[in-house]
């Protein structure tokens, strides 16, 4: 069994023109990563302990969990081990992604054993390099196993150390040394992964929840488990993350999500836009998607833009309405579906190309780029004139 969940880690070095690491933070692989690796680069972890801890139990904020907190968490009765360390997420081709930032000295006690064995994983991980998951190297990884982190025109990137198995039964796919947080304007520490060892983990997530109350979700990490608390959705990558904030938000049986009341109220509006008229959108997409289409009207392309097939901006629910994949996009108010009927997923799309020219010009990726195409989906990835 060991030797097949080896074969599941592939380490960049040599696998696809990458050098491989030297003895510092300034390997070639890493100098790629970043402008300045140095700013993300931490002390090597050394040879791998195991404490023979697990990951039973995810705890998740939209903000950083204080030291108190923490501290009667750890406390808990049940509670054999907790690391605490900063979760977010960015969307790549309308897929969620899920990273977190983390201590790679004791964190990887986290991870399943072939992962946490790995030396040469975790010290290129404290390099500035990052983990991602298996699954995810066709959509992440670009050309010389590179990774960039969120939509805006100038997203951080970063080297891949290893394709990896990560956190078992969570929806994290990659990992980086906790000096990103900064650099990706994360919430410091929003997160914590407990072991609670010999203990069985239902109890313990009970307790956890009477401690933390609402400032915090708790989840099990096991198989099949259905969510059955508010959740946390922040979202990274630049300026638009920014301005959309971050919250909590309860999922339905549907596949739709409720997002806290007060988020709702300060970010969401319902204003009228040229050619569409009366949209619901995350009042920092307003301004864009206004001046988009004031310059599509201008242009004389108002007639290719069909009203009667808007498909939403603001529509709070997961991917597919399946809790597995993430939240939408749409959730955040922050995309758009034009000429729905003409422009499904999978097909070239029939939107006119000069609308699509104004749309991306004023801040805008298109779906209709992806590998697998959504042509209808718009999703301000920058906040620009135009």
């Amino acid at each position: 069994m060991l030797s097949v969940a080896l074969a599941c880690i592939v380490l960049c070095s040599g696998c696809a023109g990458s050098p491989a690491p030297t003895a510092g933070p300034t390997s070639p692989a890493t100098a790629s990563a970043a402008p300045s690796d140095q700013d993300v680069a931490m002390a090597r972890p050394g040879p791998f302990e195991s404490t023979g801890d697990s990951p039973d139990i995810l705890v998740q904020s939209p903000r950083p969990i204080d030291a108190d907190l923490v501290a009667r968490a750890a406390a808990t009765q049940g509670v054999a081990r907790l690391e605490q360390f900063s979760l977010a997420t960015f969307y790549r081709e309308g897929e969620a992604i899920t990273y977190a930032a983390v201590d790679p000295a004791t964190f990887r006690q986290f991870t399943p054993g072939p992962t946490a064995v790995l030396d040469a994983l975790w010290d290129r991980v404290a390099d500035g390099e990052i983990g991602l998951r298996p699954d995810l190297r066709t959509a992440l990884a670009g050309p010389g196993d590179f990774v960039t982190l969120g939509n805006d025109d100038n997203a951080q990137r970063a080297h891949v150390a290893a394709y990896a198995p990560l956190v078992p039964h969570s929806a994290i796919g990659a990992l980086l040394n906790e000096r990103w947080a900064d650099r990706l304007h994360l919430p410091k520490g929003n997160a914590l992964v407990v072991s609670t060892r010999f203990a069985a983990p239902g109890p313990v997530v009970r307790r956890l929840r009477r401690v933390l109350g609402t400032r915090a979700s708790v989840s099990l990490l096991a198989p099949n488990v259905v969510p059955d608390q508010a959740l946390s959705a922040v979202l990274t990558g630049g300026s638009v993350a920014a301005a959309v904030g971050s919250f909590s938000y309860t999922p339905n049986p549907d596949g739709t999500v409720d997002p806290e009341a007060r988020w709702v109220r300060t970010h969401i509006r319902t204003e009228r836009v040229p050619v569409l008229g009366a949209v619901t959108c995350n009042r920092a997409m307003l301004p864009a998607l206004r001046r988009a289409l004031t310059r599509v009207v201008e242009a004389g392309l108002a007639a290719e833009v069909h009203a009667d097939e808007y498909g939403g901006c603001y529509v709070p629910r997961f991917i597919g309405h399946d809790p597995s994949r993430g939240l939408s996009f749409h959730t955040f108010g922050t995309a758009i579906d034009l000429n729905v009927p003409g422009n499904r997923r999978g097909t070239a799309g029939t939107i006119d190309r000069r609308v699509v020219a104004i749309l991306v010009r004023c801040g805008f990726a298109w779906g209709g780029t992806w590998r697998y195409t959504d042509p209808m989906h718009f999703e301000l990835a920058a906040i620009r004139s135009c």
